[in-house]
């Protein structure tokens, strides 16, 4: 059987998503491999096409114990003899575990970092390991987001098994982190596939945070009914934008680390099985689900990098679907990263230097007038477009970058987020370092704010400071746009934030005032309308393709009348299958497949067949039912 053979049969797809036969070819071959593809890209066949062909074991080294018996259940139903060793199986599961795998019976098997190294699982293995694959590799490198020191220790696993190949895979990954996986697994002389990082199906919008309850309730109500993550700073904003979500009658949980196991545990469960629409959450939820249909991901603080803000983002739209990923940023988050670090002493000058850049460059993402498919691409060192690819032009608010491509998928393509003329954007800049000078930096960013638009205040004017010449000096823009252009002269290195006895006061920079002599340059937007033009635009999501979406199907939201009824059918056949075998929904089918089932209405089980995910076995399992279902009216 070829590869193509297994891809077809056991999952149902006629051709391999970009590089994915190279990195099967690769493990056949007995050659190490790097394989860096986005969420979405099919990391898990890499591995899983060598173990279904039958050429040996396949062990897969997974930090996500939560996810490793959805991966097993999965499998099985691809028909894969598959099994998870972890320190959350029960007993008599782990027994029968440990038979087939004695037995010569299991092809795949999971386990973590830690239960490997305790070393009883890898006697007996010897000549039957065809293939080590270390998934979330970036955990291995000191410079990623989610170093774990006992990736570092795979490596004396490794060479008990030299015959073995190695695969190391990652979502994310910049070029100096991919250097670091290599060296610290290590790879020998491996096949480097990476693909390319963009997220087409993505909507971005980043915004200015000025009422986090209402804007994220406004995300959430573009979704009606769909499945989405809240993303939170604190405990107490999680359980507050819960409750307020909750209060709007919104089918939503609160999950963080200080809620009860049991809270916490079914709040997750039943995200999964899509009892539940949305989970307001720290980003202590997330590496364990993969729930495929997640249609948005609403992010109410900024996360601390653009590697954390990829992985969580990368959470919407894993079935390829259109999802819209929503940030709300304000320089405080910045603040409050840079002082959680510190906490307990001041950072080594090496990671001093790395946490801001992190936050620089996250900043400059959440609040550059720049397309965010282009900044997001470039900071993974890729360029974008694709190689090779078309662009769409940029829309009214411009943006794009370079070259003037636009993504027509982020609030600086879709016109929501304009930029200011290089002239009037200098001359804003001007007038906000201004006011910050004039003050001696001895304020906080919200004085300022209320000096520049020329408030009533009563600390103004005890100060004198109603005198000053910045005094009002844009009363005529609004509130929400000066923060919006404070927080942007902070995020270009203009104005810097300064804690000084607990305070956060406002500060001109050298650059800052450089700038005020017209040495430099800067870039400024005014502030979006994204719930306005959200509504006439649609949800924006591009699509892949010569025509930005030519073939490529809707989300389940935007079908037909007559689709989505049959849509609504079979996802209700789908949760009666995955109740009766308690396994999450999308391991019976995504929902991008019932979204083609609805849309091409097979009527026999060679045309059912056909459809996109439904290899032999599912075929044979649950094809009579959902054909009845499709032809129920």
């Amino acid at each position: 059987m070829t590869p193509e053979d297994a891809l077809r049969r056991h999952w149902g797809y006629d051709a391999f998503k970009p590089l994915q036969r190279e990195a099967v070819e690769a493990a056949l071959a007995g050659r190490d491999s790097l394989v860096v593809l986005p969420t979405g890209g099919g990391k898990s066949l890499c591995y899983q096409i060598p173990a279904a062909l039958d050429r040996g074991l396949v062990l897969v080294v997974s930090p996500l114990i939560a996810l490793m018996d959805d991966q097993v259940a999965a499998a099985r139903e691809a028909g894969l003899a598959a099994d998870a060793l972890h320190s959350n199986l029960e007993s008599a599961h782990r027994g029968r575990a440990w038979g087939r795998l004695a037995r010569g019976e299991t092809r795949l098997l999971y386990v973590s970092p830690e239960r490997l190294l305790v070393g009883d699982l890898l006697e007996g293995m010897g000549d039957r390991l065809l293939l080590v694959a270390v998934d979330e590799a970036h955990c291995v490198s000191h410079w990623g987001h989610e170093f774990r020191p006992e990736y570092r220790r795979l490596a004396e696993v490794l060479e008990r098994f030299p015959r073995a190949a190695r695969m190391a895979l990652t979502a994310t990954a910049t070029p100096e982190v991919r250097e670091d996986i290599a060296a610290g697994l290590p790879l020998r002389d491996p096949v480097r596939l990476v693909g390319h990082p963009d997220r087409p199906n993505l909507v971005y919008r980043a915004l200015p945070r000025t009422d986090s309850a209402a804007q994220v309730l406004a995300a959430v109500r573009r979704h009606p009914g769909e499945g989405g993550i809240v993303y939170a700073q604190t405990r107490r904003d999680v359980e507050r934008l819960a409750a307020g979500l909750a209060k709007a009658g919104v089918s939503c949980a609160p999950y963080h680390a200080g809620l009860p196991a049991d809270d916490r545990r079914r709040a997750q469960e039943e995200f999964v099985s899509e009892r539940l629409a949305v989970i307001v959450a720290t980003i202590a939820f997330g590496m364990g689900i993969d729930r495929s249909n997640v249609r948005f991901v609403v992010h109410a603080n900024t996360p601390k990098s653009v590697e954390h803000y990829q992985q969580e983002s990368g959470r919407a739209g894993r079935d390829g679907l259109p999802a819209e990923c929503t940030l709300l940023f304000a320089v405080s988050d910045l603040v409050l990263h840079r002082a959680l670090a510190e906490k307990d002493g001041p950072l080594p000058p090496d990671r001093k230097r790395t946490l801001e850049r992190q936050l620089r460059d996250i900043g400059r993402f959440a609040a550059a007038p720049v397309c965010r498919h282009r900044l997001l691409t470039e900071h993974f060192g890729a360029p974008y477009p694709a190689e090779g690819g078309g662009g769409a032009a940029a829309g009214p608010g411009g943006g794009a970058g370079a070259g003037g491509e636009g993504c027509g998928a982020c609030d600086v393509c879709l016109g929501e987020t304009r930029s200011l003329p290089p002239e009037e954007a200098l001359l804003t800049a001007k007038k906000v370092l201004s006011a910050a000078w004039r003050t001696e930096g001895r304020y906080g960013a919200g004085y300022v704010v209320k000096l520049l638009l020329g408030k009533e205040d009563e600390r103004i004017r005890q100060n004198g400071h109603d005198a000053l010449r910045v005094f009002g000096l844009l009363s005529d823009a609004g509130e929400p746009a000066v923060r919006w252009w404070v927080d942007q002269l902070v995020v270009q290195g203009l104005l810097d934030v300064v804690e000084e006895r607990d305070y956060p006061l406002l500060r001109i920079t050298a650059a800052g005032r450089a700038l005020c002599r017209d040495e430099g340059t800067v870039r400024l937007g005014v502030p979006p309308v994204a719930a306005k033009r959200a509504r006439k635009a649609g949800r924006g999501a591009r699509v892949p393709g010569g025509a930005r979406g030519a073939g490529v199907l809707l989300e389940p939201s935007e079908l037909p009348a007559a689709e989505a009824g049959i849509f609504e059918r079979l996802r209700e056949v789908r949760r009666r299958f995955a109740a009766e075998q308690k396994v999450p929904p999308y391991v019976v089918f995504h929902d991008s497949t019932l979204v083609e089932m609805a849309a091409l209405r097979p009527r026999t089980l060679e045309a059912l067949r056909l459809v996109k995910g439904v290899g032999e076995l599912k075929l044979q399992r649950y094809g009579a039912a959902f054909l009845e279902a499709i032809g129920a009216e």
